[in-house]
């Protein structure tokens, strides 16, 4: 189940990011994540009334409070670093990179007392050399300095906010991701203040941007469930494997050709999620 739960919190993540890098081609990068971002309270509000979660414990060592606080800054500055990666048009240098912040919540959790069988190690070697593959390093093209610097702050961005996640999940993983975009909101309408906009979107852009906020927010609580589930290293390895997902849907809907290592890096993720799921 925790596998099933971190794959799939994969997948909405990849999808919302291809979403949210597509629209950063046209807007700031700020304005789509700032919006997209109060669409996932609005919706993580909603679901706290229907289900009655504000109940789990805030305060204290195993409280969500302030982990939550905690990766919704990191992850705002992440998903900051990402989408404003995306729109320079090297993906193949962004998205690689940024799934390695998975190695922050891994080694937290293996310091902290998870324990790999021999086979499990090595699926989750191959999975993250797989996904690192699979988002088509443009390394023959050399390293421009500003993606690699916008890449390396997403990954360790990311990868504080999914170490914070693992740990405020542990009381309630919804109740993790609405404090996450609750001190994300205050930035975002301190930002509007700021520049003085709301990001100029279309009408007809509306309904990606409720999927950008719905997508990410859900990723967010499946793998902090996920986290309770199972094996805290697991799910987040299995919940790096997003950069695949955008890579595919840029294939599919922008054309993007797939690179030789793409293909390999795809055949490694699988055969790593194949040995992780099978022991």
């Amino acid at each position: 189940m925790a596998s099933l739960l971190a794959l799939f919190s994969s997948i909405l993540w990849g999808t919302s990011d291809f979403e949210g890098g597509r629209l950063s081609k046209k807007h700031a990068p700020l304005a789509v994540l700032g919006f997209s971002q109060v669409l996932g309270l609005v919706f993580g509000l909603a679901l706290i009334i229907i289900t009655g979660a504000w109940d789990a414990q805030a305060l204290g060592s195993n409280g969500y409070l302030f982990p939550g606080i905690v990766a919704g800054l990191f992850g705002y500055f992440g998903l900051f670093c990402l989408y404003a990666g995306l729109s320079t048009g090297r993906m193949g240098v962004v998205s690689p990179i940024s799934s390695m912040g998975a190695v922050i919540p891994l080694t937290y959790a293996l310091v902290n007392g998870d324990k790999l069988s021999t086979i499990t190690s090595i699926g989750v070697v191959l999975a993250l050399v797989g996904v690192f593959c699979a988002s088509g390093p443009e390394l023959s093209q050399g390293l421009p300095l500003k993606p690699l610097l916008l890449a390396f702050g997403a990954a360790i961005g990311f990868g504080i906010a999914l170490t914070s996640i693992s740990i405020g999940s542990q009381s309630s993983a919804l109740m993790t991701m609405v404090s996450m975009r609750g001190a994300t909101f205050f930035v975002t309408v301190a930002l509007a203040l700021k520049f003085h906009t709301m990001g100029g979107f279309s009408k007809k852009e509306y309904p990606s941007l409720i999927f950008i906020g719905i997508a990410d927010f859900l990723a967010n609580v499946l793998l902090g469930v996920a986290c309770t589930k199972g094996l805290v290293s697991i799910a987040m390895v299995l919940g790096s494997l997003f950069p695949i997902a955008t890579a595919l849907l840029a294939f599919k809907f922008l054309h993007e050709r797939l690179q030789k290592v793409q293909y390999v890096g795809i055949a490694l993720a699988v055969a790593g999620v194949a040995l992780i799921s099978s022991f």
